[in-house]
């Protein structure tokens, strides 16, 4: 089979590949990386499949595979901890996952959703969202797998033992335990956020944006729910409560009041979540501040991701 016919054959799963690599890696960097080499391997091995699953479902595995073998052998590549350009508050705790990138929502189009099996228990927009994916990162990667691939994906039990080469039994406590550590490393369940562009998403999205670059602490505030967290990878800091995460803000905000700097912001879409993307402006200068993702829980804010580039 050709290079040519062989893109063809895959380019309807291309992007839900990358998808999936993403989910088990948390770097969009690494998801490219490695789905390389996994159809790199898949057109390699390409005589040697037999059909006795669908194209798609060895794709999975292969693809799956190589996502575990590179944590194995080259394991996360962890980012330099930034130094910003003040004293930030002390944080609430610390994580180990700075590894974490937004997954822009230009590449979730063309994205099957009709393909999941029935055993999903995640919707389409639940397991994109940041949260999902860094409570991901928390597990062994193999439990990671194993929950992506039977709850994300609905592969049956018995279909994905062979992906990973092991028995159901196996497959089923894995699976037990990653439900069991996943719930722990996520929010409790909240109100449920607003429909992706509707009126109700724009409303809440500006009322931040213009309090967040107005430094208006007390709509920001308002907007806060009480278990509000603030994370910023690739620094390890968290702020969890509105307090923690107000302390946090106006420290930034002195610091740039302090350099005669503005926040400028453009709104987009990340992990299928409001976003935006910051410049910091001042003295005829314009410059990356980073990109804020926002997780929305009713008309409030239950989380803030700030991605950094300048705080």
């Amino acid at each position: 089979m050709t290079q040519v016919t062989f893109e063809d054959l895959v380019a309807e799963h291309r992007r839900e590949l990358l998808v999936h690599c993403y989910r088990l890696l948390g770097s969009v960097t690494d998801a490219e990386d490695v789905l390389q080499e996994a159809l790199l391997a898949a057109w390699r091995g390409l005589d040697g499949f037999e059909g006795r699953s669908s194209l798609r479902s060895w794709l999975y595995r292969i693809a799956t595979n190589r996502c575990l073998n590179a944590l194995r052998d080259r394991g996360r590549r962890i980012p330099s901890e930034p130094q910003p350009p003040f004293q930030p508050p002390e944080p609430s705790r610390r994580t180990h996952v700075t590894w974490l990138q937004p997954y822009p929502d230009a590449l979730l189009e063309h994205v099957p959703d009709a393909d999941r099996g029935p055993e999903a228990r995640y919707g389409a927009r639940e397991d994109i969202e940041l949260a999902f994916i860094a409570a991901l990162q928390r597990l062994t990667p193999r439990q990671a797998a194993v929950l992506v691939l039977c709850d994300v994906l609905g592969y049956p039990l018995g279909e994905v033992a062979p992906m990973l080469d092991t028995t159901p039994t196996a497959i089923k406590g894995l699976l037990q335990r990653a439900r069991g550590a996943i719930e722990r490393h996520r929010d409790p369940a909240g109100e449920a956020p607003p429909a992706p562009g509707s009126t109700r998403e724009r409303q809440v999205v500006e009322r931040f944006a213009e309090a967040f670059a107005g430094n208006d602490f007390d709509t920001l505030v308002s907007l806060l729910t009480d278990e509000a967290w603030l994370a910023m990878p690739p620094a390890p800091h968290e702020y969890h409560g509105v307090a923690a995460i107000i302390s946090f803000l106006r420290t930034s905000a002195a610091w740039r009041v302090s350099q005669r700097l503005r926040i400028r912001l453009r709104p987009t879409r990340m992990n299928g979540q409001p976003a935006f993307v910051s410049h910091l402006v001042g003295d005829g200068t314009e410059r990356p501040g980073g990109l804020v993702v926002l997780t929305l829980a009713g008309d409030r804010l239950s989380g803030m991701t700030l991605f950094l580039h300048d705080i």
